[in-house]
């Protein structure tokens, strides 16, 4: 969801507050709302979260502009079944920010990952994102382990965050 818009002439540029240089409240409602946008898995709705040309290193992937994005998650939650994310603030600085996760998710067959994972983000002045680096690795987990189990959708203000699980 844009939050603000701003009519230029005829160029319309969107917002997503909070906006740069963040402080420690802002980055962590930063965080949380891409992970809230991440657990929609709908990927036109992730994606105007980044610029026009946002550029991505996903694992060994990379990704340049919404719509090599929006066929990216679209891939990636054709495979990741009952995807459920959280991510935690590492750090940040200005319009940059440090951040790790965990997400949980199962295959077609019904085997089970939590993929751990640390990103870098850089932010434009309109609070979009504009450079992400994801270093992610998967851990086949059975369906007792598994430490993530909201309904599908936003995870509850109440869940423990990732700090909690010792994740």
């Amino acid at each position: 969801m844009m939050i603000g818009e701003e009519i230029m002439g005829t160029a319309r540029i969107a917002t997503r507050p909070p906006l740069p240089p963040f402080t420690r409240e802002t980055a962590i409602q930063k965080v949380r709302l891409a992970e809230d946008g991440w657990n929609t898995r709908d990927p036109g709705r992730v994606a105007l979260a980044y610029t026009i040309d946002s550029r991505w290193r996903n694992r060994s992937e990379f990704v340049n502009g919404r719509n090599e994005i929006i066929a990216f998650l679209s891939r990636k939650w054709a495979r990741e079944l009952d995807y459920r994310l959280i991510k935690e603030l590492w750090a940040f600085t200005g319009n940059r920010m440090a951040v790790r996760f965990a997400y949980e998710w199962h295959d077609d067959s019904g085997h089970w990952y939590r993929s751990y994972g640390n990103e870098n983000w850089e932010f434009n002045d309109d609070g979009l994102m504009a450079v992400r680096h994801a270093s992610i690795n998967d851990l086949p987990i059975s369906e007792s382990d598994r430490k993530y189990h909201w309904p599908l959708g936003r995870r509850p203000d109440d869940h423990a965050s990732l700090s909690d699980l010792a994740l």
